[in-house]
């Protein structure tokens, strides 16, 4: 009896060891990485998915890569003398993870599923741009446009809408009402997914390019940021990475990057602009020298050191000098409080006896709506409230949910609100494209300026202008106007930020701001 004992408690012994070194053995290979955001649909034809869920699964024919557009699943591709006229040679022996062939006809499938939802892509003109598809043979695919639009194989390579999902994954031979399963051709596929719970993404064995080191990520939802450093600290998640305030904040970041033997803190360059956006169709702002009064009393430097704790650089320009098109000599509006209550003065709104300005006994009262879930942006807009209070404006803060958030931007119910330029590589193209969108903000606080429609007009123009030198010209008007009409407070060019705990080595950025390299990364 004794004997038989032994020999049970030797095999839980075995077993238990087997267990521990299978255990030591997935977690070694396997990223878990925290984020205060699901995964969502992501389905690469639509937008309710997380940029960097979609961007592991599906890919493009080209992609965004150290500035410059790089061979995808086309390997190479030919431009017809008239600009109109692209042919792509794509990879061989490419299958989607469910078997199916990658060559010119799912492309075709594909490029035809994005374009029968013409409306939702609307922001991107090159949807509009699109004469015609052509399948010319199995490795040969020909796109047709009705002008010489210049961002198309940037645009190609954007994390949605034109990356590929299997076609047997469509519904009724599209992907505007969903689809089936999410299936492509990029370096992982998704395994499991349990709403706002986890996502687990298994690297794809298949995978035509280079395959990542790292086999599996494991994509925990943990919705509170404060929950998130914690997770981290305690080893439960080996990854935080974004751009966004509800990620990472400053405090916590540098706080974790000092402890070196534990952490691996990095920031990317400047991607994008941080900004505040001032409605023109607001009573209280349709008024420029008010607008412009407010640009000259925000103390830029005072947000950049104590909200950002000088992790950016201050913005001068809605769009930095480094963007494509974006090196030219703008006016600067530096803080300058004696100028700002000169130019109130100037519009007419005089100094009460409570300290707020008044004009027909009306006050100059003004809202700053963010979303909540961003406790960086409530904190900017308290340092901007307390800048305008300095020359008499009466500005109270809106925290509410992302959705009525949005809501309230698509309506253009607002008069201050935080904005963000998309970054590379959508800048400057693609945003001010979206400028002529009605669900944007932008656009709404654009409608009380004169030049509405000449601006709307003009962008539509630059992304068709064949000449290098004239497309240079209309960039530097459309630039100018938007400066000189102060309808955004430049704030600072922000980063991508990530911590990670020591031994996961090479975590780096992509040009996307969206997107996040797991396939890059590694354990030592």
């Amino acid at each position: 009896m004794p004997v038989f004992f032994f020999t049970i408690s030797m095999m839980l012994l075995i077993l238990a060891g087997c267990n521990s070194s299978k255990k030591e053995s997935r977690s070694s290979n396997q990223i878990n990485y925290g984020s205060t955001k699901d995964i969502r649909d992501i389905n690469p034809h639509l937008y309710n998915g997380e940029m960097a869920a979609q961007n592991m699964v599906f890919e493009g024919l080209t992609k965004n890569e150290e500035g410059k557009v790089k061979p995808a699943l086309a390997k190479s591709w030919a431009i017809s003398d008239d600009g109109k006229e692209y042919t792509f040679s794509l990879q061989t022996n490419v299958k989607f993870t469910d078997g199916t062939a990658f060559n010119a006809d799912a492309v075709k499938q594909n490029f035809d599923a994005v374009l029968a939802n013409k409306e939702r892509h609307a922001w991107l003109d090159m949807v509009n741009e699109i004469e015609s598809t052509q399948v010319v043979d199995d490795e040969t695919f020909k796109l047709t446009l009705k002008h010489p639009y210049y961002p198309t194989l940037i645009e190609l390579g954007l994390t949605r809408p034109f990356r590929f999902i299997s076609p047997k994954s469509f519904i009724e031979g599209g992907s505007k009402t969903g689809v089936s399963s999410y299936v492509g051709t990029g370096p992982y596929k998704l395994e499991t997914h349990k709403d706002n719970q986890y996502a687990h993404f298994v690297v794809n064995e298949d995978y035509w390019g280079e395959k990542p080191k790292v086999s599996e990520v494991d994509w925990k939802v943990i919705p509170d940021s404060q929950a998130l450093l914690l997770a981290l600290k305690k080893g439960e998640i080996d990854l935080i990475y974004g751009a966004d305030g509800d990620q990472l904040n400053m405090d916590a970041y540098n706080a974790m990057k000092a402890d070196k033997a534990a952490f691996t803190a990095v920031s990317s360059q400047p991607v994008a602009s941080r900004a505040i956006l001032l409605n023109s169709k607001r009573e209280n702002l349709s008024s420029l020298k008010v607008r412009e009064a407010l640009t000259y009393a925000v103390n830029k430097e005072n947000i950049i050191k104590g909200v950002l704790n000088n992790s950016e650089d201050k913005a001068d320009t809605l769009l930095p000098k480094t963007a494509p098109y974006c090196d030219i000599e703008l006016k600067s509006y530096n803080h300058n409080v004696e100028k700002a209550n000169q130019l109130l003065d100037e519009a007419g709104w005089k100094v009460g006896e409570n300290g707020i300005r008044m004009k027909d006994d009306k006050p100059l009262a003004l809202t700053f709506s963010y979303n909540s879930q961003n406790a960086q942006e409530g904190t900017i807009a308290q340092s901007i409230q307390a800048d305008l209070k300095e020359v008499g404006v009466d500005l109270a803060i809106i925290s509410e949910e992302k959705q009525n958030f949005l809501d309230r931007q698509k309506d253009g119910e607002f008069d201050l609100q935080y904005s963000l330029s998309w970054g590379t590589p959508y800048d400057p193209q693609s945003y001010l494209s979206s400028w002529r969108i009605p669900a944007h903000g932008d656009y709404q606080a654009q409608l009380g300026l004169d030049k509405k429609a000449w601006l709307d007009d003009k962008i539509t123009q630059v992304m068709i202008e064949p000449d290098e030198k004239q497309r240079q010209t209309d960039y530097s008007e459309i630039l100018t106007y938007i400066n000189d009409q102060c309808i955004y407070i430049p704030i600072s060019y922000s980063k991508t930020k990530a911590i990670g705990k020591a031994n996961l080595k090479n975590i780096t950025f992509n040009d996307s701001q969206y997107e996040i390299p797991f396939e890059k990364m590694f354990f030592e």
